[in-house]
């Protein structure tokens, strides 16, 4: 999952270099917790959150085997 947000966000930013994805994995839930430069923040969170609704609908899509919720936060 971690390679297909890193995918996503790409070539939204301008500095792709300083993308990083940690994740955080408990029995109910997975955390992915993304950062990127802070002027990159406003192109992947979107209008209105837009790009960053997206961004989770289609991790959440992907994640869809197992039964566990799963989070993208942006820092």
């Amino acid at each position: 999952m971690k390679p297909l947000i890193e995918t996503i966000v790409t070539p939204l930013v301008d500095h792709p270099e300083q993308i990083h994805v940690n994740v955080e994995e408990s029995d109910e839930k997975i955390r992915y917790h993304l950062t990127v430069h802070e002027d990159d923040v406003g192109k992947v969170i979107g209008k209105n959150g837009r790009i960053a609704k997206a961004v989770r609908t289609v991790v959440h899509a992907a994640n869809s085997d197992t039964h566990k919720k799963v989070y993208v936060d942006i820092m």
